[in-house]
């Protein structure tokens, strides 16, 4: 007997398979795409140091304050001052107080070094005495050569414009203040130049003859620093100075000397 296929039967039962089916598959997960990332540049693009702070010497870089690049400041500076000589025939008779006074600059190349200069204007002297009578020339208001006896002082006053030219080394801050030196050269140009003859009552007169008018010395100094509530600094330290060059000519009967003038100043300033 042949068997007659249900096709409605057949039909209802495969769409209830394909529904049973269709709902015991698992939904795959969907995935985000990740966010992007922001470019990462080669090293010859770079720039590790755009944030960070902007490099700069001063003597304050330990966190107390700003660095500085330049350092201005003022003195005034006590002082004695004498001649030595390199002759037998005339020598030295003693020191003459003076002063010096005058604007200081500091450029910094690092942490605790810095080129050192400024401008000063120095009145200073000494004494010479001679084993022989010497002649001597003034100049007021006309030439003069006037006797100076044997071992009668002639009393030198001079005032150098110096523009000091050196180097600056200081010590980092410790307690209230720092320690420093400096070291360097000092080119002169001599502005006034007086002479006293106590013998011939001759007081402070116009002695440019007898001098030279350029002069070239060193000095070295050392000091302490100390800072100030406003600021500024307080400068105050010790300095000696000599000259390369001789200080007098020799004119006439006089007999030859290299005379020098040793300088040594007390330091009083304030640092800007």
């Amino acid at each position: 007997m042949k068997n007659k296929i249900n096709y409605p039967a057949f039909l209802a039962f495969a769409a209830v398979s394909l529904l049973l089916i269709c709902n015991s598959i698992e939904a795959q997960t969907v995935y985000r795409p990740a966010p992007r990332q922001a470019p990462r540049y080669s090293g010859i693009f770079d720039n590790p140091r755009a944030n960070q702070p902007r490099q700069s010497y001063g003597p304050y870089d330990r966190g107390e304050a700003p660095r500085q690049y330049l350092k201005l400041g003022i003195h005034f500076d006590p002082l004695l001052s004498w001649f030595t000589t390199r002759s037998y025939d005339v020598r030295s008779d003693g020191p003459v107080p003076g002063f010096s006074f005058g604007l200081t600059y500091n450029s910094y190349f690092g942490s605790n070094y810095s080129f050192s200069s400024g401008i000063r204007i120095i009145n200073a002297g000494g004494r010479l005495i001679c084993n022989e009578p010497t002649s001597f020339e003034i100049r007021n208001f006309d030439r003069e050569i006037v006797m100076v006896d044997a071992y009668e002082p002639v009393i030198y006053r001079v005032n150098y414009i110096s523009v000091p030219l050196g180097v600056k080394l200081e010590t980092d801050q410790f307690g209230y203040g720092k320690v420093f030196a400096d070291l360097g050269f000092d080119p002169k140009i001599l502005v006034i130049g007086t002479a006293a003859i106590p013998s011939q009552n001759i007081r402070s007169d116009n002695s440019m003859a007898e001098l030279r008018k350029i002069n070239l010395g060193y000095h070295i100094m050392a000091g302490i620093e100390y800072p100030l509530g406003t600021g500024n600094d307080l400068i105050m330290g010790i300095s000696f100075e000599n000259n390369f060059l001789d200080v007098t000519r020799d004119i006439g009967n006089q007999p030859w000397d290299l005379v020098s003038n040793k300088i040594l100043s007390f330091r009083i300033g304030l640092v800007f």
